[in-house]
């Protein structure tokens, strides 16, 4: 009977301790580092890394230290010792951080900001910027204490969700990111011991929105892991040292690392600005002294050290995960030196047989570009050659910076510049293994291609629309030649289209080299789609033959151009875009944005189909073995029926 007894109050005990760990997991901590003292001049900085019990930010007694946690000032590294204690040297100009551990939690604030470092300025940025730059933090501190937590939910297993660009320029761009991509996420389920990834242009140059888009994110209940972007920093800045001072004081570090289960994520500030000498002998033109300040994507020196240092103080049985802004490598610029990243080869050497991965924004595209594959101009612009590691460009959270007609939800349609929809991508981790797949904002898990019917009558239309597009503006009609209305029922075929050519299409958003896409035909026969870039070196395929039909017909005749009214206020006639540039009102027209070419489209020759209607099924598998079905129905006719009323049957 004692036993027994004994048992039952070892049982309450047991499952009051996973209740109270599951709250305590849960349950919002704000706090920050604690800050003691005065350093007097001293080069060093010193402090304890500490499991913050009570969870009030403060090192009281009884609160032990954490061992072997990293530790750095943007250069050098060093970790606790067996009492938790650290001790650094000062840095002039330094992002004071830990390195979040496995299994454990950093807090945050009211904002779900991770709050893991002090930033650390004496004498300020020193002059005027438009956003504030960082305020003279005078000496340093003598201690610099950093609270964390036992994570009751952290494991091997978790989940983040990855955007790139919101780029925001203004409150009603704001809204759209509200109603679209932040909608998915905060009903997606995600927990406090998941992560949310911004990879840069998180604003639109106006660094005043970042306070509300990360109000709006901490709704996700999940920390916000920001990127720093082209469009994140201050503008008015006179070195690149000072460019990311207001992102610093407003969220935190340009550059950082954070351990999640068995993954490091590495967090990169690749974006150079204002370029100079250096950027122009590498053969960026943009960075001469005669032209308007720029910028280019390489990593300072000094980060390049901090990245050594940390991937030599992380197991090599870690995946690594980088975040940058600017693409390692990129498709759609891939003969562009700015919009890249410098000397990669430097990187890849750096994490050689190492398990890896790469996310990025900035091209507003959706890139899966597996090991092994090679496009021209990656190697003269990076100085790799084929991919060591998989390198993603996640596609941006304002799709083509909020352009396009509405959709049902208010937002913008805003097809990316390789066709596919605004959203971001869902990861689940387990150990250093990963799936992955895109989302498109508000179009639900089980949408993730389109298709289409590529015939003669839409090439004849797309080249139409292009030629005119390719007049300089002061010499063609305002009145574009075609608009959507003069586009044909592409699923009305004809034996003439046969002859002439028809591509069944499927742009598959997150396809990749390892992604297998077939249709099925109406007499039982499965045919396979050939991928129009293979990635094996090739230069970019453009023109009407390797366009997606299905996103140009919506990118090429955008109505919303046109919107005015007769007692609105004068800035909501036509749109307002990129920094207040206002378009129309005008006709509808074709966005700025087009996928005039695509690394993530599949093709094949429809065979010729008898008279009547046909029901053809495309379906996409991933490498996860995760598919996307989708269904066409093509009529053949002998000729096309009259398109609108019958207006000789009422005469």
């Amino acid at each position: 009977m004692a036993a027994s007894k004994f048992l039952r109050i070892l049982f309450i005990f047991a499952v009051l301790y996973l209740f109270n760990s599951n709250i305590y997991a849960q349950q919002k901590w704000i706090a920050s580092p604690q800050i003691i003292g005065e350093n007097n001049g001293s080069q060093t900085i010193t402090g304890v890394v500490f499991h913050d019990l009570n969870q009030n930010g403060i090192l009281d007694e009884g609160e032990s230290g954490v061992p072997g946690v990293l530790v750095s000032n943007g250069l050098d590294w060093v970790r606790t010792d067996e009492n938790g204690y650290y001790s650094i040297s000062v840095r002039q100009d330094m992002n004071l951080t830990i390195v979040q551990p496995s299994g454990w939690r950093v807090p945050t604030d009211h904002r779900m900001v991770p709050q893991f470092f002090y930033i650390h300025k004496e004498g300020g940025t020193g002059y005027e910027m438009r956003f504030g730059g960082l305020p003279d933090t005078g000496p340093a501190p003598a201690q610099i204490h950093f609270p964390i937590i036992r994570d009751g939910a952290a494991g091997k297993q978790f989940s983040c969700a990855i955007m790139a660009d919101p780029q925001t320029y203004s409150n009603e761009q704001l809204s759209w990111l509200r109603d679209g991509v932040f909608a998915d996420i905060i009903g997606a389920g995600y927990q406090q011991s998941d992560c949310m990834i911004l990879l840069g242009d998180v604003v639109g140059d106006d660094l005043g929105l970042l306070e509300r888009l990360l109000e709006l994110g901490a709704a996700s209940n999940m920390p916000q892991w920001l990127v720093v972007g082209n469009h994140d920093f201050d503008f008015d800045t006179k070195t690149n040292a000072d460019k990311t001072d207001s992102w610093r004081r407003i969220y935190g570090p340009n550059y950082y690392a954070f351990e999640m289960g068995d993954v490091l994520f590495v967090v990169l500030d690749n974006v150079y600005y204002p370029c100079g000498e250096e950027d122009l002998a590498r053969g960026r033109l943009n960075c001469s002294e005669d032209r308007s300040p720029s910028y280019n994507g390489r990593l300072t020196e000094t980060q390049f050290t901090w990245l050594e240092g940390l991937i030599e103080n992380t197991p090599e049985d870690k995946l690594i995960v980088f975040n940058t802004h600017i693409p390692f490598v990129s498709f759609v610029d891939s003969r562009s030196g700015q919009h890249q990243t410098d000397e990669l080869y430097k990187i890849h050497n750096l994490v050689e047989g190492r398990e890896a991965l790469a996310f990025s924004g900035h091209t507003h595209t959706i890139e899966n570009h597996a090991p092994g594959q090679l496009f021209d101009g990656w190697t003269e612009s990076t100085g790799t050659g084929p991919l060591p590691f998989r390198h993603v460009i996640a596609g941006a959270a304002s799709g083509a910076w909020y352009q396009g007609d509405f959709n049902v939800y208010g937002v913008p349609m805003a097809l990316q510049r390789m066709g596919a929809p605004m959203g971001y991508i869902h990861i689940d981790f387990d150990g250093i293994q990963y799936r992955d797949r895109y989302i498109g904002a508000r179009m639900g898990k089980e949408r993730g291609q389109w298709i289409g019917l590529n015939t003669p009558a839409f090439r004849n239309w797309y080249n139409t629309i292009t030629e005119w597009l390719d007049l300089p503006q002061s010499e063609r009609d305002d009145l574009p030649p075609y608009s959507i209305n003069d586009l044909p029922d592409t699923k009305i075929l004809t034996p003439k289209d046969f002859r002439d050519g028809v591509w069944l299409t499927a742009n598959v958003w997150y396809g990749s080299a390892e992604t297998v896409v077939e249709a099925h035909l109406p007499n039982g026969e499965k045919i396979t789609l050939e991928r129009t870039q293979q990635g094996m070196g090739e230069q970019a395929l453009v023109g009407a033959e390797w366009a997606d039909p299905f996103a140009i017909a919506r990118q090429y005749s955008v109505a919303r151009y046109a919107y005015q009214s007769s007692e609105g206020e004068e800035r909501a006639q036509g749109i307002e875009l990129f920094r207040g540039r206002v378009v129309g009102p005008a006709a509808p027209q074709p966005q700025s944005s087009i996928s005039d070419r695509n690394m993530h489209l599949w093709r094949v020759m429809l065979p010729v189909l008898p008279l009547g209607v046909h029901t053809v099924e495309v379906v996409s598998t991933d490498r996860n073995g995760l598919q996307y079905s989708d269904k066409i129905t093509i009529e053949v006719r002998e000729e096309l029926p009259p398109r609108y009323w019958r207006h000789e049957l009422w005469e």
